[in-house]
């Protein structure tokens, strides 16, 4: 069993692998489960989220109202041909802010690896879909190469919000999508591994300041920053770029700024953008005195 990146990207190597059977065989190891009941369960997954990113491209609004119909805008955005950015960038964020808006309105979501990151990683797969054509079993494969660096991340830091920031969540989900991107589009390990490095490195101190302590507002739109941070970083390891900070050692550095970031920057709802004259207003306003 693998605890490390390192120890991931080493052993696709010396058994000629790729990141998405090592997880696979592990996961096989642990549960007992054939490959065919993994991959049933991804497919579950898979489904959860292509419904998610569906219904918020549909349009949805929250109860509360803070969060709702971006991802129609920017979807039309898009095609409108008037777009800055590259047209697989804006799908993907489009589709990431789909389905975080799903979130918000009390809609069924995969966490990956949170809720409050959850459209990150799908976001991205059903952007790059369109690029690279992939089969049904290589989607799953992207999201058990994804779960292989979340395992690594959940194991050594943390995923979690109130535990890191939002560094932990959306930061992870982005580095999870940009490692798993880089194997999509045939890159080595090695090269998903300074992916996912380059990706974490630029959300490093991040933090969680989520309005009236609910997951809409910035977390809706943190995911677009982190869909597209994650195509960037693919981009840049598949250029040939690297990280002269090993993986791990960026994913320790996470969570020890995570363990120094002040508790009202940590899901608290009380610092950040949440502590703001219109951040407490928006919370008088939801919950009252």
């Amino acid at each position: 069993m693998f605890q490390t990146v390192e120890e991931l990207v080493k052993r696709c190597e010396t058994e000629d692998k790729a990141i998405h059977e090592i997880i696979l065989e592990q996961e096989m190891d642990v549960t007992g489960a054939t490959a065919e009941e993994v991959y049933a369960g991804m497919s579950h997954h898979f489904k959860t989220m292509e419904n998610a990113l569906e219904e918020g491209l549909n349009g949805v609004t929250s109860t509360t109202g803070l969060t709702g119909g971006d991802a129609v805008l920017i979807k039309r955005y898009l095609e409108s041909g008037q777009a800055l950015s590259g047209p697989i960038l804006l799908d993907a964020v489009s589709k990431a802010v789909a389905t975080n808006e799903v979130n918000a309105a009390m809609g069924k979501i995969c966490a990956t690896p949170t809720a409050g990151s959850a459209g990150v990683v799908p976001g991205v797969l059903f952007a790059i879909k369109h690029r690279f054509h992939p089969t049904q079993r290589d989607m799953l494969n992207f999201l058990l190469t994804a779960g292989a660096f979340g395992f690594v991340v959940a194991n050594n830091a943390s995923i979690s919000g109130a535990s890191g920031g939002c560094q932990a969540e959306v930061g992870s989900a982005a580095a999870m999508a940009a490692a798993a991107t880089v194997e999509m589009a045939g890159g080595t390990p090695q090269q998903s591994a300074e992916a996912f490095a380059i990706c974490m490195k630029n959300m490093l101190g991040l933090v969680c300041d989520p309005v009236a302590g609910l997951v809409e507002v910035p977390c809706v739109k943190r995911n677009a920053a982190g869909a597209s941070n994650a195509l960037v970083s693919a981009d840049m390891a598949l250029a040939g770029v690297t990280s002269r900070i090993p993986t791990d050692e960026v994913i320790e550095a996470m969570y020890r700024i995570g363990q120094t970031m002040p508790s009202a920057l940590r899901e608290t709802g009380r610092g950040g953008l949440a502590g703001t004259p219109t951040g407490q207003r928006l919370k008088q306003q939801i919950f009252g005195d």
